[in-house]
């Protein structure tokens, strides 16, 4: 083999001193020639641009592991070689030898950590095959004994390489000067030298191995008929010995096909829930779009209740069953469970806002009207009793929609309460008021001022009886028509704006099958029995109660 710069002594110790300091153990040194190509074309080599450098293979103990380098070194203006570059092997992904190169001296080195991939690398071109045979070979040993696996190589058989370095291993001759001056060549093997160049791919004792395997197949041409049986009786071995290595592992491939089939099993199941769910999904954002416009705009007119308390009914439904325990706690996270729950939570917002609005302003314009038609009260000469048969009706109508609107928020009641009990206090005071001055004008007392003095001794008891009894018939007959009314009213009050717990109102009314007109409201009976009665009491808000009746019966006192 020809004498190559790998086995320049004095390169080596050029390459030491620049690197001194790192730690880093030069196995190899041998000089090149750097040139730049170009992707995807296949021009000149660009020798122009050619520039000497010296690439140094190295290894550097760290612990009980060892890295593995490849320094690329370029001379300075005073011709000292000195660092350039530096690459780390465990990156080195493929070795390419240039196809466009006749000569098979040129290959570049592809690391996957480059930063800028879209530069070409560089090419490097050695003296001779040998040298370049010599460098790969050294790196792919040090690759396999160091890191343990081979980068790709690409346009060089390394079957090729390997019969190569067998037939050129002798032993490297190195010069070293004597004191005396005198050149003594020492015979030093790569070993010595440290370069992993003549390590093979394939151990000794395989090659034997694989030498006398061959051997048992040497056949005469004639004999191939006998040699073609041989490979088909060994097929066939080899085919039974895989079908029995099969047969003896069965249990651990049923447990494996069971395991497979469970979790495909699983998988299934959670493909049709999720199929199920985004019907769900998708059949309530229908409804949604079909409520929305109902529950977001301004129409609450009578004609419209119907259809605004189909939509209120289906708004609680679909709040609820995105509540846990309605729904699994694991899908009430998802975040196709949330859009849902806060678009529902706009529309509940926005049609409460209207609808509380919408009845107070109701329930004042229909007491004003009623306050200013004068056939609801007592007129001259004429005495009437109070009539509240068309604001009752007026009220049903309204009455399941407020329901809704406490089962939504019952925080929206608190002002419906006060706008209804103000505006019927009105009422009720004007009916009394009237009641009462007509029925004074229509009664005739004596202006005996002693009656009701007298009437503790006896004198003048004949006398004056005829207008005590009228004073008190008089009294009488406003209780009578009052009294029954406020409390009437007051039942009223409670029933109609939910004093009551729904739940048990809707309890109550599921059992009941009186088919009595009450169930507008959701109300009980109110000569219902003792354990009903205890029952509604217990679910009753006193406090909330007995604020409204002292705003509904404010005044009363004065006007009777």
């Amino acid at each position: 083999m020809a004498k190559s710069s790998a086995d320049d002594a004095e390169l080596r110790r050029a390459c030491e001193a620049a690197i001194e300091g790192s730690k880093h153990k030069v196995s190899l040194s041998i000089r090149t020639v750097k040139t730049h190509g170009t992707w995807g074309k296949s021009a000149k080599l660009g020798r122009q641009m050619a520039k000497p450098r010296v690439l140094a293979l190295c290894t550097k103990a760290k612990g009980q592991r060892t890295k593995a380098f490849l320094r690329v070194l370029k001379y300075s203006n005073g011709g000292v070689l000195e660092p350039a570059k530096l690459y780390k092997l465990k990156h080195l992904s493929k070795v390419e030898v240039a196809a466009n190169d006749p000569s098979g001296c040129t290959f570049t080195l592809g690391f996957d950590n480059l930063r800028n991939q879209t530069v070409a690398p560089p090419q490097w071109t050695m003296r001779n095959i040998d040298d370049r045979n010599r460098l790969l070979l050294c790196i792919l040993n040090i690759c396999k004994d160091v890191l343990g696996r081979l980068p790709k190589v690409v346009g060089v058989d390394v079957v090729e390489m390997a019969l190569w370095a067998k037939e050129n291993k002798p032993a490297v001759s190195t010069q070293s000067n004597q004191q005396d001056g005198a050149s003594v060549e020492s015979a030093v093997t790569e070993t010595e030298l440290k370069v992993n160049v003549e390590k093979e791919l394939v151990s000794q004792a395989e090659e034997e191995d694989m030498e006398a395997l061959l051997g048992t197949y040497i056949m005469g041409v004639g004999e191939a008929e006998a040699f073609s049986e041989r490979l088909k009786r060994e097929l066939q071995a080899l085919e039974a010995a895989n079908v029995h290595a099969i047969l003896e592992s069965e249990p651990l491939i049923d447990e494996v096909l069971q395991g497979l089939e469970s979790a495909t099993n699983c998988l299934e199941d959670m493909d049709e829930w999720l199929g199920m769910f985004n019907v769900k999904l998708r059949h309530m954002r229908e409804d949604i779009e079909s409520y929305s416009a109902c529950l977001t705009g301004d129409s609450f007119d009578e004609a419209l209740m119907m259809q605004n308390i189909e939509a209120c009914e289906w708004l609680t439904t679909a709040m609820r069953g995105l509540e846990v325990p309605n729904i699994d706690p694991m899908y009430a996270k998802m975040r196709g469970v949330k859009e849902k729950r806060g678009e529902l939570q706009i529309i509940k917002s926005t049609f409460v806002g209207k609808a509380s609005e919408y009845m107070r302003c109701y329930f004042a314009s229909f007491v004003d009207f009623m306050l200013n038609d004068k056939n609801y009260f007592s007129q001259r000469g004429q005495l009437k009793r109070p009539d509240h048969a068309d604001l009752r009706f007026k009220c049903r109508t309204y009455a399941r929609l407020l329901k809704h609107l406490k089962i939504l928020d019952k925080n929206c009641l608190g002002p419906l309460r006060k706008a209804y009990c103000a505006s019927l206090n009105l009422l009720l005071r004007k009916e009394a008021r009237e009641f009462a001055n007509e029925l004074r004008s229509c009664t005739k007392t004596s202006k005996t001022q002693t009656v009701w003095f007298e009437a503790f001794t006896g004198s003048g008891q004949n006398v004056n009886s005829a207008d005590t009894s009228t004073v008190s018939d008089a009294y009488a007959k406003i209780l009578t028509i009052f009294i029954p009314l406020l409390v009437d009213e007051s039942t009223f009050l409670a029933h109609f704006l939910c004093f009551e717990d729904p739940s048990v109102i809707d309890s109550k009314k599921a059992g009941s099958n009186n088919g009595d007109n009450d169930d507008d409201l959701g109300m009980l009976d109110i000569d219902e029995d003792d354990s009903k009665s205890s029952t509604r009491k217990n679910s009753v808000d006193f406090a909330a109660l007995n604020e409204s009746l002292q705003d509904l019966l404010d005044g009363m006192q004065v006007c009777i």
